[in-house]
């Protein structure tokens, strides 16, 4: 059996604006372990158990040749370049294919695949590595879907949720698997506080784990407009995944642009019926937004994370960034609670704590008032 990992980092990080651009998104700033970017704190996460031979990037064209440039740890053809912006389904049926075509010689059934992200805080190594294993192990042997659930230490307002039958056993740090009964939106408060008093619901972390011929199978049978097009891709992509380049062969972009715009939540995880949750044993939060620096960083004793050339004077609770490449610009704060400032060359964002969830509206905004000299 051979472990693969797909890392999708094809996302612009619009909440972590302005300091995410569409150049150089969240996924590629230094937000991780000792001013790691995220996305190398994920690849070093993998190799722990995938040797990283076996570890493939996907991203939008704009970034490969980012990517290339700042990830040497990984062959320059493991970065996969997407044609278009098409969601996780689409994505996900992309990098199947193109694994399918670079190990055409090993059986379907015998490459076992873990599906990660790029924006995620995973702590401690040691236990993530363990998890890894297991889940994959478990994928391998019993032909289904397996993710990983979170168990929630908060009424989250901003993740998905998974729902089982009956609430996990505690098992002094061994994980345990369950029957996936539903996959739940993000809630509002009160529905994310009656979620947790069940005991039967885990944040959805994102991460998949699959044999690539159970992948292929049940996405030909829930959505076969992408499964029915992975042997096709397949075929065109067979001797072209050494090739350096940061664009796809023509025939791959028609085939892909061609696909709906869907989650692989929708597409698959919601219409499967052999998926399986495995509840996390180690610590993991979402790098989503600006409010987990909280989580991530550290604070002063009034509880503020400042980053750059900052004055706070009677602030309390709050985040403040200066990334102006001018040493003499200075942010100032005076008698403020909860507020998040991120300054830069050419934007300031200013916004309080608890509405950094809908800074993509902001995002959104300016697009349309502005175009995308400033995103």
């Amino acid at each position: 059996m051979i472990r693969v990992a797909i890392i999708m980092a094809g996302g612009s990080g619009e909440r972590f604006w302005p300091l995410s651009r569409k150049k150089v998104p969240k996924q590629l700033l230094p937000l991780g372990k000792n001013e790691n970017s995220i996305l190398e704190d994920s690849i070093n996460r993998a190799s722990t158990l995938i040797d990283r031979n076996n570890i493939f990037i996907i991203t939008n064209e704009l970034l490969v040749d980012t990517m290339r440039n700042s990830l040497k740890m990984l062959p320059p053809e493991n970065i996969i370049p997407e044609p278009a912006k098409r969601n996780t389904a689409p994505c996900l049926a992309l990098a199947s294919a193109y694994i399918a075509a670079r190990y055409k010689d090993i059986s379907e059934n015998k490459i076992s695949i873990a599906v990660l992200t790029a924006d995620q805080n995973i702590y401690p190594l040691d236990k993530f590595t363990y998890s890894l294993d297991k889940t994959m192990e478990y994928a391998e042997k019993n032909s289904c879907i397996v993710t990983i659930g979170i168990p929630p230490s908060r009424p989250e307002t901003g993740y998905g949720y998974i729902e089982t039958n009956e609430p996990f056993e505690e098992l002094n740090n061994e994980i345990s698997f369950k029957k996936v009964l539903q996959f739940r939106e993000k809630p509002n408060a009160e529905q994310a506080k009656d979620f947790i008093k069940t005991g039967k619901f885990t944040w959805n972390s994102g991460m998949f784990f699959w044999r690539q011929d159970v992948f292929h199978s049940e996405m030909k049978k829930h959505s076969p407009e992408i499964g029915n097009k992975i042997d096709e891709l397949k075929e065109i992509l067979i001797d072209k995944t050494h090739i350096v380049s940061n664009k796809l062969d023509n025939e791959v972009k028609e085939i892909f642009t061609n696909f709906p715009s869907i989650s692989i939540d929708y597409a698959l995880m919601e219409k499967a019926q052999n998926i399986v949750v495995g509840k996390a044993v180690f610590q993991w939060d979402d790098i989503g937004s600006w409010d987990s620096l909280d989580r991530t960083k550290t604070k002063d004793e009034k509880g503020n994370i400042s980053d750059g050339n900052t004055s706070l004077i009677d602030v309390n609770n709050s985040i403040f960034i200066n990334k102006c490449k001018n040493k003499k610009v200075i942010v100032a704060g005076l008698s403020l609670n909860d507020i998040v400032v991120v300054a830069t060359d050419d934007a300031i964002l200013v916004c309080p704590k608890d509405k950094v969830q809908n800074v993509k509206k902001t995002v959104e905004d300016i697009r349309e008032k502005f175009g995308e000299e400033f995103l």
